[in-house]
C-alpha cells in the first residue's frame, strides 16, 4: 500500500516563532514577548512585549504587527495620507473619540497587566503617544484592533487592507 501523503502545508522542520519573528521583522524581536494573534498559516501576526526590556527600558509597544503582508498593506495607505485623514475624523466626530480613548485606556490596562502590575511606560499609550488622541502610527492601531482591543482607528484601517497573503510568505523556504 501506498502512504498517505501529507498535505501541503505541513513542512518539516517547523520555524519555532523566534524565528519566524525575526525573519519577519528582520532582526531579532526586543525584550520579553509571545504571539498574541496568528495568521490562518499558523505563522504570528501580531506579538506582545513587555512594558519594560531585558535592561529594564520603558518599552511602550505593546502590540507590534510582524505579519510583513499587512505591514505593507498599512505601511501603503500610510503614504497616503490616511493618518493625517484619521486625525481628523478623531478631530471631528464625538464618538470615535470617545471610543478612541476607551482603547487607549484599555491598551495601557492590558499593558500594565503584561507588565505583571507594572508599567514603566504608563504615561504612553497607543503608538507610545501621550495624547490619546493623537494618531501617528497605524501599524501601532492596528496590532491593537487584532490583538483584541476596540480599537476604532485600526479596525477602520483593517477594513480597507486584504488581512492577510495567500502563499505563506513567512512559511519554510520562503
Amino acid at each position: 500500500t501506498r502512504p498517505a501523503r501529507l498535505g501541503r502545508h505541513l513542512r518539516f522542520p517547523v520555524m519555532s516563532d523566534e524565528a519566524v519573528v525575526t525573519a519577519q521583522l528582520g532582526r531579532p524581536p526586543r525584550g520579553a514577548w509571545r504571539v498574541v494573534r496568528r495568521c490562518s498559516f499558523g505563522r504570528p501576526a501580531v506579538i506582545a512585549t513587555a512594558p519594560a526590556l531585558d535592561d529594564r527600558a520603558p518599552f511602550p509597544t505593546l502590540y507590534y504587527l510582524t505579519c510583513p503582508h499587512l505591514v505593507a498593506e498599512v505601511s501603503g495607505l500610510e503614504s497616503s495620507g490616511a493618518a493625517g485623514r484619521w486625525r481628523e475624523r478623531v478631530r471631528d466626530e464625538a464618538a470615535l473619540r470617545e471610543r478612541l480613548l476607551r482603547a487607549d485606556a484599555a491598551y495601557r490596562a492590558a499593558r500594565t497587566a503584561e507588565g505583571g502590575g507594572r508599567d514603566p511606560a504608563s504615561d504612553l499609550g497607543i503608538a507610545g503617544q501621550r495624547d490619546s488622541l493623537a494618531v501617528k502610527c497605524l501599524h501601532a492601531h492596528v496590532a491593537a484592533a487584532l490583538a483584541g482591543i476596540d480599537d476604532p482607528v485600526g479596525e477602520g484601517v483593517l477594513a480597507l487592507c486584504v488581512e492577510e497573503c495567500d502563499d505563506d510568505r513567512c512559511g519554510e523556504g520562503s
